[in-house]
């Protein structure tokens, strides 16, 4: 044991440790774009099918997703490690260069990307200084082109391709 003292900047890099896989959270708000990136994505359940992913309470854009009634989830790989960059921004157009599709029912999703999960809030659950986004899955698209399956992680603070 090093007695580390527990602070965030201790804990940030312990648990960065852990890799993550990366997904981004979109809908189309009266026409515009709006979403994030979340390395905190987890599946919860097979029935009812939900999953789930955590985010900061000071999130500017998460007030303005929350409310919705349909939200895109896409599993990002290693061919949006630059949009990974951009969606995880504090300011700009997260959405630049990237081509995406929106549902009928407003969610948003990013072309290119291995899965996509359309969604709608199940529960919120106040955890610290993050909210866990419980959501149930309404409708699921896998693309099985070879190109989109290998993921890109976030690991020690970094996104990250697995490689080999």
């Amino acid at each position: 044991m090093t007695g580390i003292n527990l602070n965030p900047t201790s804990l940030r890099e312990a648990y960065g440790h852990f890799p993550s896989g990366v997904i981004a959270i979109a809908a189309e708000v009266d026409g515009v774009r709006v979403g994030l990136a979340a390395s905190t994505f987890v599946p919860v359940s097979l029935d009812p099918p939900l999953v789930s992913f955590c985010v900061q309470n000071t999130s500017t854009t998460w007030p303005k997703l929350k409310d919705l009634p349909f939200l895109g989830i896409s599993v990002l790989g290693e061919a949006h490690d630059a949009a990974a960059k951009t969606l995880a921004a504090k300011t700009g157009d997260r959405f630049v260069g990237m081509e995406t599709a929106t549902s009928e029912r407003g969610a948003l999703f990013i072309h290119g990307t291995s899965v996509w999960l359309e969604s709608a809030i199940e529960q919120e659950i106040l955890a610290g200084d993050h909210t866990i986004v419980v959501l149930r899955v309404h409708d699921i698209t896998v693309h099985d082109d070879p190109e989109f399956q290998a993921p890109i992680v976030f690991h020690r603070s970094a996104f990250r391709r697995l490689g080999g």
